[in-house]
């Protein structure tokens, strides 16, 4: 946490989630914590917090290092096989998850479960491999229900035509439903001799395979912040005192060393990286002495011939540009902290030379107020940054009644002019808004809330001439015809309308003149202010 917390600040332009590699499952009913022991003086919830202020989605990844042999640490096989077998255990082992994402609050839960690939002979993939579809669908059910994510994190898989099938006990073709992400670990070819940690085309063809099974926004290729340091040959004895490197330093032996130490390293001995375009990664060998003396104590030395491979900012480029090429999801460092900050760097640049455009949109109406059974047209104007109209844009037009739910009652596409218009027939006042799906290629674009006002149609009857003491009748009809509508005179009176919109006051002058009359209906959350115009009346 002293070196990945940091860099994952530093670069949370870049970072939209992270996978903290905190627990392991045991067995079926418990997760251990790896987090706590190694971290006694810092609660978990520190770094926690630290995280969710820089925005960032957590997920965090969980191992399948089921029936350890406290001896030798040893993992038994087909033990978390068999737990997901049998659907008393797969049902325990879901729970367990469920309830360590939802008791913490975390976003969602990554497995890491290598256990399948690494310790389960191959003979048991394809009984496995049925075992490992259902318990993700149950997983996947279960967490998608609590609004949580499912990534799943695996070796390559290739396309099986090529006769190269890669880890296939994962089953990415039948597990893509069920999943929101696959973070596919593009590292680690070479492991037994010198080479590069993950080649370009491998990678390429590993991503090739998972977009023919899996969409593209689900895809995160995954790139490594290490190296490997690989001893090729050794001249001399090697010492024993005061360090044993009678077996650290022998021809086949590897270690790892991280990216921002590469440059250093070769700079020690004299060495000069070269790039290999091929494989889109850096190599450069170098001796090195050890000094020291035997078990006996006799004086002793021996030289190393050694082989480091390296991704590095130019290799960090070409899979940023494959996540652009193919519209990926992204990449996923293993590890943050390890990289050198030339390597972000170019992530960024690529980032920035992809990014979507923004869209301009706009909204214009016939009139903001008409009358009720008047139609209005609509028109959203979609334009680039460059002000060209922004072609071929699914757009949504969105309406809202009285401070209730949008709702969205047209769905197309902008014209050849950037724009899409729409007649509407609205039943009362009403706030409307576009907005178009966002892409690879664009934001989503939002119009400003347009708000229409529809006034109800206010008739009325009166006579042209009344007689002083008699009363009077005024009718009025309202559309549309809703009941209980509130009507008042201009002298005060007040009535409300009959199921057919329709209502009657009664009026009675004691004296002889002239008389106006006006009716009204005040503004409501369903339509605006209505009245008549002023009637003036001859009482005789």
């Amino acid at each position: 946490m002293k070196t990945a917390l940091p860099s994952a600040i530093l670069n949370a332009d870049l970072v939209s989630q992270v996978s903290p590699f905190w627990y392991t499952l045991k067995d079926q009913k418990t997760v251990r914590d790896l987090y706590t022991p190694a971290n006694p003086s810092v609660p978990m919830c520190i770094p926690l917090q630290s995280m969710q202020a820089a925005g960032f989605k957590i997920i965090p990844t969980i191992t399948d290092n089921t029936d350890v042999d406290p001896k030798t640490g040893a993992v038994s096989q087909m033990t978390l096989s068999n737990l997901i077998a049998d659907p008393v255990s797969r049902a325990n082992v879901v729970n367990t998850i469920l309830t360590l994402v939802t008791k913490n609050g975390f976003d969602g839960i990554d497995l890491d479960f290598e256990n399948f690939a690494f310790v389960d002979p191959i003979s048991s993939w394809p009984t496995t491999q049925t075992r490992w579809v259902r318990f993700v669908s149950d997983l996947s059910t279960a967490l998608h229900a609590q609004g949580k994510i499912l990534s799943i994190t695996t070796p390559p898989l290739f396309d099986p035509s090529t006769g190269k099938k890669g880890y296939y006990v994962y089953a990415w073709s039948q597990i893509s439903n069920f999943i929101d992400q696959l973070h596919i670990m593009a590292y680690d070819y070479s492991t037994t001799s010198p080479g590069p940690i993950g080649p370009l085309q491998w990678t390429t063809s590993g991503v090739t395979y998972a977009l023919s099974v899996i969409p593209a926004s689900k895809i995160y290729i995954g790139i490594p912040g290490y190296g490997r340091d690989w001893v090729t040959k050794v001249i001399g004895t090697c010492p024993s005192l005061p360090i044993n490197y009678t077996k650290a330093v022998a021809p086949g032996v590897l270690s790892t060393v991280v990216m921002h130490n590469v440059a250093s390293l070769a700079a020690t001995y004299g060495a000069t990286p070269i790039y290999n375009q091929t494989f889109s990664e850096s190599s450069f060998t170098y001796q090195k002495i050890y000094n020291g003396t035997t078990a006996n104590g006799s004086l002793t030395t021996c030289t190393a011939y050694r082989t480091v491979w390296y991704q590095d900012a130019q290799s960090f480029t070409s899979r940023a540009n494959l996540v652009s090429k193919f519209h990926l999801g992204g990449l996923s460092e293993w590890t943050f902290g390890m990289e050198d900050p030339a390597a972000f760097q170019a992530i960024r640049a690529v980032a920035l030379a992809i990014a979507p455009d923004s869209v301009a949109a706009n909204l214009t109406v016939d009139a903001p107020n008409i009358s009720f059974g008047t139609p209005t047209h609509v028109v959203g104007s979609f334009t680039l940054p460059d002000k060209t109209p922004a072609v071929g844009l699914p757009v949504h037009l969105q309406t809202q009644v009285g401070g209730g739910q949008w709702v969205t009652v047209q769905d197309g596409v902008t014209g050849t002019d950037g724009t899409y218009s729409a007649t509407l027939q609205l039943g009362g006042s009403t706030n409307i808004r576009m907005f178009t799906d966002p892409s690879w290629q664009r934001l989503e674009g939002d119009t400003p809330t347009v708000a229409i006002a529809v006034s109800p149609i206010l008739t009325w009857s009166l006579a042209a001439s009344m007689k002083a003491g008699v009363a009077y009748s005024i009718t009025t009809q309202v559309l549309p015809a809703i009941a209980g509508v509130p009507l008042t005179l201009n002298n005060g009176a007040t009535t409300v309308t009959d199921a057919s919109g329709k209502a009657t006051f009664i009026v009675s002058n004691s004296t002889t003149g002239f008389v106006p009359y006006q009716v009204s209906i005040a503004a409501d959350q369903q339509f605006a202010a209505v009245q008549t115009q002023f009637a003036t009346v001859w009482v005789r």
